[in-house]
């Protein structure tokens, strides 16, 4: 039960680093909260291009090369390959708020970080809240396999099962990524349709 839970929590704490990651990148991004458009804006649409070009996969390689095996090179993978994913949701979600509830906050003379507080976060919150949910959904499977690359987890237990060619314990382990990723999908379902 270890590597499942080590799973879940690759999946969970390499959710959170890609949030705190990607919210100043979609901020940076959004047309209408970039603070500059001819260099940051450029900067924030490359690294969320760069973030979601490189597989999870891709990333643990380098990672584990780098940092060496382990839960630490699974969780860094998984906040460097969410940072595109939700930066690109988000960023799309802020520049599409209402104009008019901005213009009506800055009416009253409101500060950029009053209307940034007041008239925009509290309408993209329930989309922050629906993506990052999506993305632990998606982070759950795609930590499942990281193992197999030493990145930790369920994934290390299922590879080192298949080279011993314990087929019980494959099977075993199958069906536990199956539970864990159909609890994950009804876990996502449920928050969001809460949220939304």
């Amino acid at each position: 039960m270890q590597p499942l839970w080590d799973t879940i929590n690759i999946a969970t704490l390499g959710t959170l680093g890609g949030v705190i990651m990607a919210v100043p990148v979609a901020f940076m991004a959004a047309r209408n909260t970039t603070p500059s458009a001819t260099i940051l804006r450029p900067i924030a649409l490359f690294i969320i291009v760069a973030s979601r070009s490189i597989n999870s996969l891709i990333w643990a390689l380098l990672l584990v090369a780098i940092i060496g095996p382990g839960l630490l090179a699974g969780i860094v993978a998984i906040a460097l390959r969410s940072i595109g994913f939700i930066g690109k949701l988000l960023y799309e979600a802020i520049e599409e708020t209402d104009a008019t509830q901005i213009e009506a906050i800055e009416a009253t003379g409101a500060s950029s970080a009053q209307v940034l507080n007041y008239g925009i976060v509290p309408q993209i919150m329930p989309a922050f809240w629906g993506i990052t949910v999506f993305r632990w959904d998606i982070n759950i499977r795609e930590s499942t396999i990281l193992g197999l690359v030493g990145a930790g987890g369920i994934g290390l237990k299922l590879q080192a099962s298949l080279n011993t060619l314990a087929w019980s314990q494959v099977s075993v382990i199958l069906i536990l990524i199956l539970a864990t990723v159909v609890l994950s999908e009804w876990v996502s379902a449920r928050v969001r349709h809460a949220i939304i």
